[in-house]
């Protein structure tokens, strides 16, 4: 994933754009944004629940060096809302207007 992961300013009349409605782009990229961070939070669980111990010694919580790898990776990726703010910029979301007849895509 390309997306920078610092803050930028947005332009809301380009955001807004999208669905004619600013506060409807907000919506769609937040739900956007917790699937990203759902997603996210369940692969690094997965993958550190490889090194759960049960034993409470904390000399063998900080030799591993793999789980701090691995922990570092995932907090240098980009920001659930950035990534969402990403795809949403790039018409890469599908979204259904459920307040109309049926689903209707924009």
């Amino acid at each position: 994933m390309a997306v920078n992961p610092s803050i930028i300013t947005r332009d809301t009349d380009k955001l807004a754009a999208k669905t004619n409605n600013i506060y409807k782009s907000v919506f769609v990229a937040s739900q956007r944004a917790k699937q990203v961070a759902t997603t996210t939070k369940e692969e690094l669980t997965g993958k550190l629940a490889e090194f759960a111990s049960n034993v409470d010694n904390l000399e063998e919580i900080f030799e591993n060096r793999e789980q701090i790898e691995i922990s570092k990776f995932y907090e240098r990726q980009p920001k659930p809302t950035s990534v969402a703010l990403e795809e949403f910029m790039n018409d890469e979301v599908l979204i259904k207007d459920k307040s109309q007849e049926g689903s209707s895509e924009f």
